[in-house]
């Protein structure tokens, strides 16, 4: 992942003329146009397909996915488990990449927001997953907030980090991604989850073999998950 960013940074940078990062929806509407959205998904797939066969989701259940790129976690949910998914980006691009690889499927849809503004109906999610996106907020304790304002009643909320203190070989990716992003520890994403009024807050490493690991880190480090339910 590192190398990919690295080039996109400077992609980005080429022609600038003020210091000030750009937002992380300009950061990956570059991406989506470069075609990068693929390696998004092979990248975090092998994390990600372990992390959603643990949820109970069926045909009622509704799904949302907070910062979904090309919509591949959703598409995912709209055809294996038939559930209603919903993906939600700050990106532009990658919203319309996500809707054009998802034309034919009815239980699937998208929104371009920039989260935590959106307009989403309250309480409507029986699960809201993140993959690598909760940590470019400004506020996030502020999102983390919206984020279970979205849930159910007794809904889950499961994010997924590369991005934390314990993972060494992350702590460079605010240069080479280019964008505002912020580096805390698995105790300091425990704490942001109580705060925000999370319950049975849970979490685990998710370390893949090393078959699987596009990264050294993939299967030392792994993957940050961190679990909340709404009350």
């Amino acid at each position: 992942m590192h190398r990919i960013a690295h080039a996109l940074a400077r992609r980005l940078r080429v022609g600038a003329t003020s210091t000030a990062t750009p937002p992380a929806g300009e950061v990956f509407d570059a991406w989506a146009r470069d075609g990068r959205d693929d390696g998004m998904e092979l990248a975090h797939g092998p994390v990600v397909w372990r992390v959603l066969r643990q949820l109970n989701l069926d045909p009622d259940s509704r799904y949302l996915d907070i910062g979904c790129g090309n919509g591949y976690t959703v598409r995912w949910v709209a055809v294996e488990r038939g559930a209603t998914a919903v993906g939600l980006d700050a990106s532009r691009e990658m919203v319309t990449r996500a809707r054009a690889l998802s034309a034919d499927l009815v239980n699937a849809s998208y929104v371009h927001a920039v989260f935590p503004r959106h307009s989403l109906p309250a309480a409507s999610f029986d699960v809201i997953f993140s993959m690598e996106t909760m940590y470019y907020m400004s506020d996030l304790d502020k999102a983390l907030r919206e984020v279970s304002s979205l849930l159910k009643p007794g809904g889950i909320f499961v994010c997924a980090v590369d991005f934390y203190r314990e993972n060494r070989a992350s702590h460079g990716w605010t240069s080479y991604v280019g964008t505002e992003m912020n580096l805390m520890s698995a105790r300091g994403w425990r704490r942001a989850f109580r705060h925000a009024g999370f319950q049975s807050v849970s979490q685990e490493r998710v370390i893949v073999p090393r078959s699987e690991a596009r990264e050294h880190w993939h299967a030392t480090a792994g993957s940050l998950v961190t679990r909340g339910r709404r009350g």
